[in-house]
This record gives structure tokens, C-alpha cells and sequence, in this order.
């Protein structure tokens, strides 16, 4: 088994194949997935396992599968998958769930994401910890199989997946809009054409074929050069938007009729305005590197808005705890309450075309009111000492207002900033927002210039 501590990270497991995991290493998983789920839910026999289209995901499934088998769980395998299809198995079904994706990773990478029965988040605190550790003594040959080993099942559950997609709209409303779709050769080549059967959408979906050694580009929309065909497409056949899904298909982006990137602030802020029209006086929540649009839309559409750190867990977890409807996170990550809080690239797509389509005009005219800030977007600085410039930079802004909910966050009357660690890399991860581009390039020199100074 190969060394855990590499490939067990605050959210999920990730890593490159065949080195840093393996089928030895995901059977140990599956062994320590199997106890921990038999500790906080006794009562549960069985769990869900999908997988996206890596090429070594059938392999990795049948590992994992093994060990959770040794230890007396029952198996049902849903085959390929979006992330989010996974999440609406395990709510469903109430059963856990177990997705073996890299989401947006380059093609040598996989990994598994794990959620407890109704889609619940595990994270290094929450199971990660304890799932690592009894895999870690599986491999020295401490931990004994069950008595009656458990059995693997199949399942097909896109047809359902679909129709709940679809329930989150009405579809009467809904205009003969022409939509774009790069799917990135991901799992959106699967689910997006089957979600949006039988709607008045003329539909054109980019790389659909399945292919995890992503021939085309990465599956990685948060970068700009990867939206670079679907913004000419959408321009070329004067399509009314574009949608860019990740390698899981549970992140989705937009591209508006000019072919211009949207950010997942602006997106965040339009669908916590359309579940405010069906939800009046609903908690939404956001992560603190949301523009501040979006806690001024929630208040003035009569919402309350919730801060959150970064992060599907917390998200998750504070949308339990408060009670929230939907919460959104500027990486492009969607919530839905109904949706077991879990999230879902085709549910914020759907609910985005039918407030396109009610609103009659065009998608930057729906986006213009939004359009308030100019944003420094994700900078990150490799650093010797991610503490140490937190500190220093802390301590040159002391007089401004300041939290630590997530990094440091400094505030003034006209800019902010936020300044985070990585959780895996030596990095900085700076997210600055301004009045307009002048403001923002001239604090971000600021920053930096105080983050790289000895």
C-alpha cells in the first residue's frame, strides 16, 4: 500500500496512478471506509460507489469494493457517474457514498470522495482521519475480516438522477434557448444530455465523448484558457450561453451570448435571488471570497445571508446547522437544501436557464445589476512561511478591520482582501476585490509587495 499521508487530504483522497494510489491501497480504503461507516451508523449494511471516466476507475471500484466486502458491507455500483449523480444516490437511497474521481485533476491523477448516508460530508475531522488510520492497519494485518463477507450489487440511477435535476424548475416557463455545453470530455458527456432530454433547449454539447485522458483540454473551467472553445462557440453560433463543466461535472461555469466568462460570484448571486423568489426570508450561504454582491443580493431580496469558510464540508455543515436553502462558493460549487445540501453543476445550470428564460432579455443583461466590483481573482505566492506572512501582512493592515473565520481577512471602506494557506502546497492563495481594475491592480502590488518584502 502506498504512503496515505500523501493522498489523504482536509476534503478527500487524491493522487497520481499507479504511484500514489493503486488498487492495494484503495482496498485498504475500502476496509477503513467499511469500519468507519459500521461505527457512526450501525444500522447501515450497505453503501453506493460510482466512478467517473478515468480509465483506471473500474479497477479502483473493484478494490475498494473487495475490502469493503471483507468487512461485511454490501455493495451496489452505480457505474459511471457525475459526482453530483453520486451525491443523489446516497440521498436517495440514504446510503454512504463513495465517488473515485479527480475531478478536475490532469489525466494520470484519481482519487475518491466520501460521503456519509443523505450525502452527509466527511472530512479530515469528521472521518478522513479514522478511515486513513484503520486502512493503515489493514495493510500491517490488524484488522480482522467480518464473519459474513458482504455482496456487490449494480444500479442504474441516471433516469432518476435526470428527473430530479429537472424537479428543481418549472418547465413551463422555460424559452427555446440555444445552450452550449463543454463537457470537457467529462462525466457532463454522460448526464447533461440525459438531464436535459425533452426540454426546448437547443442543445450542442462539446467533447461528450468520454475520455479521461482529456484529448481536447483540461477539465479544469476555473482557468480561463480552458473556456477559450466555448466562448468561440457560443459567439460562432450566437448561442444565448455556455456551459463549462469540470472532469465530476459537479462544478459548473458560464459564458454569457458575448462569450464572456461569469464569475461563480455573480452565478452565486443570481441563483441566491432566485431561490429567495421561492424561499422568501431563507438563510443563504457563502464563502468569504464570494464578491460582496452576493450578501448585498441575499439582504435586499429579503434573505439572510451566512459567511462560511471555504470549503464543501463547512458549507455543508453550516447549511445543516442553520437551516439554508442554498449556498454558494466563488469556485463554482452550488447547494441545494433540497438536494440533500450537496452539490450540483446541472441543478444551478437548470435553475440559471429558467431564470434566463423568465427574464426575457440576454444573459449579461440579466447579469448587469451584478455587476458592482472588479475582482483580483485567485493569485497564488509560493512562500517559504505561509504563517509568517500572515502575520506580517497582518500586522501592516492593523489598524483596518480584520477576522481570522478562514486565513486573514482585512476590510476597508472601498477594498478587501482575503489571504489564505494552502492545504496541500506552500502557497499563498490571495483573493482581493476593489471599485474597478485600477483599484484592485494597485492593491494587489500593495499585498504582494508586503507579502515577498524580508
Amino acid at each position: 500500500m502506498h504512503d496515505l499521508s500523501v493522498i489523504v487530504k482536509a476534503y478527500d483522497v487524491r493522487g497520481t496512478y499507479p504511484d500514489q494510489i493503486d488498487a492495494a491501497t484503495c482496498e485498504a480504503l475500502g476496509v477503513g471506509f467499511a469500519e468507519f461507516i459500521k461505527d457512526v451508523e450501525p444500522s447501515t449494511k450497505a453503501i453506493m460507489i460510482g466512478h467517473d471516466m478515468r480509465p483506471s476507475g473500474p479497477e479502483l471500484v473493484e478494490a475498494f469494493t473487495r475490502g469493503a466486502n471483507r468487512q461485511g458491507l454490501d455493495v451496489v455500483n452505480i457505474g459511471l457517474a457525475s459526482t453530483d449523480m453520486m451525491y443523489y444516490a446516497s440521498g436517495s437511497e440514504d446510503k454512504p457514498g463513495v465517488m473515485f474521481t479527480a475531478s478536475h485533476n490532469p489525466a494520470q491523477y484519481n482519487g475518491i470522495k466520501v460521503c456519509r448516508s443523505g450525502a452527509a460530508p466527511i472530512g479530515q475531522d469528521t472521518g478522513l482521519a479514522q478511515i486513513r488510520a484503520t486502512a493503515e492497519a489493514y495493510d500491517a494485518g490488524e484488522v480482522a475480516a467480518a464473519e459474513a463477507p458482504g455482496a456487490s450489487t449494480t444500479a442504474e440511477m441516471l433516469n432518476a438522477f435526470s428527473d430530479h435535476v429537472r424537479s428543481f424548475i418549472s418547465l413551463d416557463g422555460l424559452r427555446p434557448l440555444k445552450v452550449v455545453a463543454d463537457t470537457a470530455n467529462g462525466m457532463g458527456g454522460l448526464v447533461v444530455p440525459e438531464a436535459f432530454a425533452g426540454l426546448p433547449f437547443d442543445l450542442e454539447v462539446m467533447y461528450e465523448e468520454l475520455d479521461g485522458t482529456f484529448p481536447n483540454h483540461p477539465a479544469d473551467p476555473i482557468q480561463i484558457e480552458n473556456l477559450a472553445d466555448l466562448r468561440a462557440r457560443v459567439v460562432e453560433t450566437g448561442a444565448d450561453i455556455g456551459l463549462a463543466f469540470d472532469g465530476d461535472a459537479d462544478r459548473v461555469f458560464l459564458v454569457d451570448e458575448k462569450g464572456e466568462p461569469v464569475s461563480g460570484s455573480l452565478t452565486t448571486a443570481l441563483l441566491a435571488k432566485a431561490t429567495l423568489a421561492v424561499s422568501p426570508g431563507a438563510k443563504i450561504i457563502y464563502n468569504l471570497i464570494c464578491s460582496d454582491v452576493v450578501p448585498e443580493v441575499i439582504e435586499e431580496n429579503g434573505g439572510i445571508a451566512i459567511r462560511s469558510r471555504v470549503g464543501h464540508s463547512f458549507i455543508k455543515q453550516l447549511m445543516a446547522e442553520e437551516g439554508a436553502e442554498f449556498g454558494g462558493e466563488h469556485s463554482a460549487h452550488y447547494y441545494f437544501a433540497r438536494n440533500w445540501r450537496a452539490d450540483s453543476g446541472l441543478i444551478a445550470a437548470m435553475m440559471v436557464l429558467a431564470e434566463l428564460s423568465a427574464s426575457g432579455g440576454t444573459l449579461s443583461e440579466l447579469l448587469e445589476p451584478l455587476k458592482r466590483y472588479a475582482a483580483s481573482g485567485e493569485i497564488n505566492t509560493r512562500v517559504s512561511d505561509a504563517a509568517a506572512v500572515i502575520e506580517r501582512v497582518a500586522t501592516h493592515y492593523g489598524e483596518l478591520q480584520q477576522d481570522r473565520v478562514d486565513g486573514l481577512t482585512v476590510r476597508s471602506d472601498d477594498w478587501w482582501f482575503n489571504l489564505r494557506a494552502s492545504n496541500t502546497e506552500p502557497l499563498l492563495r490571495l483573493n482581493l476585490e476593489a471599485a474597478d481594475e485600477e483599484a484592485v491592480a494597485n492593491r494587489v502590488e500593495e499585498v504582494q509587495a508586503i507579502m515577498t518584502s524580508v
